[in-house]
């Protein structure tokens, strides 16, 4: 089976700052990986690579057959294979739960209304949100907010998702509501990528670790990585962070 997402010796700076220095890895189809490391580390900034958001200066990444390293990338057809969710919801405010949700499919995807009426509402069921499909996100908690962030993406019926801190904005509990959520995705086979701080969560759902240091894999494994990390600077993280 091939890889649904590959990297290959990426590099991406910002000025004199090299965030990415030489990032190479690997995703199965239905494999969780989850991204872990020190604030600055380069994890979020490759996941937003993942996504065509940032412009590399060299190497190579393919996602769902799309050449993302490529000048004539498509990213419409990327982003109907590629959902991403961020920290901060990105809702709009103006439009219901279930606007918001199907927006992209009557934009992009050109369905129909009662098409993309029928998906968001299936995809708002699985976040637990059915029964606020007429809300507005100002009369949504956090959590919810988030909740349905991840409705409009999986509405897409995209073949890999990424999630960048998305818990970092909520309380405990409203994290507890977003995690489960996508302990949900794992269990029905959604390929996922996760950029987290939450070392539990990495380690109940992710099939796949990766550590970040210094823009660069440093140590990558399963989950029992993070019982018996290689490396001082992944003991130090790990013992920090439980």
């Amino acid at each position: 089976m091939s890889p649904i997402v590959r990297l290959s010796d990426v590099r991406k700076s910002f000025g004199a700052l090299q965030v990415l220095n030489g990032v190479s890895f690997s995703v199965e189809p239905g494999e969780v990986v989850a991204i872990i490391g020190q604030s600055g580390s380069g994890k979020s900034t490759a996941l937003r690579c993942i996504d065509a958001l940032e412009t590399i200066q060299g190497g190579e990444i393919e996602v769902c057959g799309h050449k993302i390293h490529s000048s004539d990338l498509d990213k419409r057809a990327l982003r109907r294979d590629v959902g991403i969710v961020f920290q901060s919801y990105n809702l709009f405010p103006h439009l219901t739960v279930l606007e918001n949700a199907s927006l992209a499919l009557n934009c992009v995807k050109k369905l129909s209304k009662a098409e993309a009426r029928d998906i968001s509402l299936d995809c708002l069921g699985r976040v637990g949100l059915a029964e606020k499909a007429s809300f507005y996100p100002e009369q949504l908690s956090g959590g919810q907010q988030q909740r349905a962030a991840i409705a409009r993406s999986l509405a897409m019926q995209p073949q890999v998702m990424l999630f960048d801190e998305v818990t970092s904005a909520l309380d405990p509990q409203l994290t507890g509501e977003v995690l489960k959520v996508i302990e949900n995705l794992a269990r029905g086979g959604m390929t996922m990528i996760l950029v987290t701080h939450e070392m539990a969560f990495a380690r109940k759902v992710a099939s796949h670790i990766l550590y970040m240091h210094l823009g660069r894999v440093w140590e990558h494994g399963p989950a029992a990585l993070l019982d018996a990390p290689q490396t001082e600077e992944l003991r130090s993280f790990v013992g920090n962070g439980l």
